[in-house]
């Protein structure tokens, strides 16, 4: 089995659990978006499938996050550029804060997600076969 499959598995499980607060703000400049997520220690966060390459950061804190196939404990200040089709799993050791910062003029959180992201595997594949036709 693969990480990907494995974050899948964890995300399924993770539901089935009590959830805790994760909070988040939104930030919005000409053509940029940052969605900020504020996690307390001990939570485990999974995130949607990215669309286009974003820039993350953690400003606060220690996490374990996966990245592609494999996973890193990593401490703020951390930045790093995750391709398209990034799916991301953290544990937070301690609170923290993190970032996802992306290029739009959107300024509705809600239509930025449905842009920017899906919900599974399948739509991601019709995403990038549409892509694909477009150029």
């Amino acid at each position: 089995m693969n990480v990907r499959d494995k974050v899948w598995q964890l995300e399924a499980a993770v539901q089935q659990l009590p959830q805790c607060h994760i909070g988040i703000k939104h930030y919005f400049a000409d053509g940029v978006y940052l969605r900020e997520m504020s996690a307390p220690a001990g939570a485990v966060v999974t995130g949607k499938i990215h669309k286009y390459s974003q820039i993350n950061v953690l400003s606060q804190g220690t996490m374990s996050v996966v990245f592609g196939d494999k996973a890193e404990r990593v401490s703020a200040p951390f930045t790093i550029s995750a391709p398209a089709g990034s799916k991301r799993a953290f544990f937070c050791h301690t609170d923290c804060v993190w970032s996802t910062i992306l290029g739009t003029r959107e300024t509705d959180p809600d239509k930025i997600e449905a842009e920017m992201t899906t919900n599974s595997e399948t739509e991601y594949l019709e995403f990038l076969t549409k892509a694909i036709g477009r150029s």
